[in-house]
């Protein structure tokens, strides 16, 4: 396949990066908007976490079936139509009458959801290859961009009193357009499969004359793909330990006022954005390995002293060190398994992004039953654990890799 112009790279980079934008705004278009929903629906507490949680159980039924249809149309047409089947689920939570209803229109949201996120990646992957250096996880920073970007807009329909049925049909047709525009500019045909180029990764070797020699075997793939999603949800369990736990444990546990317990969070989300935007220069000049092990003893050292001596300045700064630190690990992890030699396109990154909800769900109960039994303090110690298991399993990721010629210098500008 030949390689794409600078200019065709470029806009395919922006395409993705709106594709990102428009995932991270939809979901948070409808967050700030659960109370009003439980609200009219008058749903008891118990029915109202049994039907928030359709969300990610259809992500978890449908996550598996991303590798196929991705093989079968594209990445880019995936992200899109799916992009566009989670507005339609979104917007049907506004409209739904009883919980009943609710739930199954969340589950559809969920699901597309599952399937947009392996599908972006996948494509962002494809152009991160053309480009020859890292630019994964700037598009990933892009995501916060619209996360942040989709609370605000919500925030101001409240505050401007918009029905909660006109807010999410503006949001949904706004980001769907916005999908189906960067469509035009993505990369086109099917995804090639990736080359097991990486020297220095696990289960992608050469010969001392540069050949290529047998992928890893069975065992040792399943190994491999193991490790990756165990850093991935290290990731991930930072992540939801700032959303889920950092309000409460500095408010109640600390005594901290609520407008300053919330910047636990704050710190978090905001320190996760510059280290993404930092992450891929780092990456290729430091290699994934590299990058990953520093991640996680910042995350392990930052968050443990936190925990060991806290103070409400000492955890928001240990929450800030912990979101740095996490900054390129999902990203880290979904290339290397996309990258695995033995699997079919897309594969790896599925798997790897499936069986990280699977952390997402275990991981606030799990936090919970530990606080309830031993205090929230005790519980948080998964989040300096989760580093140290980074640490431990980052050897599977590559070492910095050489830079490949792109097709004009320009593009290094890029």
């Amino acid at each position: 396949m030949p390689t794409p112009s600078p200019t065709r790279l470029r806009r395919a980079r922006g395409a993705v990066s709106v594709l990102f934008l428009t995932n991270g705004a939809l979901m948070a278009n409808l967050l700030p908007r659960y109370p009003e929903i439980k609200a009219e629906l008058g749903l008891a507490n118990s029915t109202y976490g049994l039907v928030l949680a359709a969300f990610p159980a259809g992500a978890i039924l449908a996550g598996l079936g991303a590798a196929t249809l991705i093989r079968r149309f594209g990445s880019a047409p995936v992200a899109v139509a799916t992009t566009m089947l989670t507005a339609a689920g979104l917007l049907g939570a506004g409209w739904a009458p009883t919980a009943l209803l609710l739930a199954p229109v969340l589950l559809l949201a969920g699901a597309a959801d599952a399937v947009t996120d392996v599908a972006q990646n996948a494509h962002g992957l494809r152009v991160q290859r053309a480009y020859g250096r890292s630019i994964l996880n700037s598009f990933h920073a892009v995501w916060s961009i619209g996360a942040v970007l989709g609370g605000s807009m919500s925030a101001l329909a409240i505050s401007l009193e918009v029905p909660l049925r006109v807010h999410l049909a503006v949001s949904g047709v706004l980001f769907s357009l916005l999908a189906m525009c960067a469509l035009r500019s993505t990369l086109p045909g099917l995804d090639p499969a990736p080359p097991a180029e990486a020297a220095g990764t696990a289960g992608s070797r050469a010969t001392a004359t540069g050949g290529p020699v047998d992928g890893p075997t069975r065992g040792r793939l399943v190994l491999l793909l193991g490790a990756l999603v165990v850093i991935a949800i290290g990731g991930t369990l930072v992540e939801d330990a700032g959303n889920s736990w950092a309000t409460l444990f500095l408010s109640r546990d600390l005594g901290a006022p609520a407008a300053i317990a919330a910047t636990g969070y704050i710190a978090l989300v905001g320190a996760q954005f510059v280290g993404r935007m930092l992450g891929d220069p780092l990456v290729d000049r430091f290699g994934q390995r590299t990058v990953a092990r520093a991640g996680g003893a910042i995350i392990a050292l930052g968050m443990g002293t936190a925990l060991l001596l806290p103070t409400v300045p000492g955890v928001i700064a240990g929450f800030a060190l912990a979101g740095f630190g996490s900054a390129t690990l999902v990203p880290a992890a979904m290339q290397s398994a996309d990258e695995l030699p033995g699997l079919r396109p897309g594969t790896g990154l599925t798997v790897v992004s499936w069986l990280m909800r699977l952390g997402f769900l275990a991981s606030p109960p799990l936090v919970g039953l530990v606080a309830d039994q031993a205090g929230l303090r005790v519980g948080l110690l998964v989040v300096p654990l989760a580093g140290l298991l980074v640490v431990a399993l980052a050897g599977v990721l590559e070492g910095r890799r050489q830079p490949r010629p792109t097709p004009e210098r320009e593009l290094a500008e890029v």
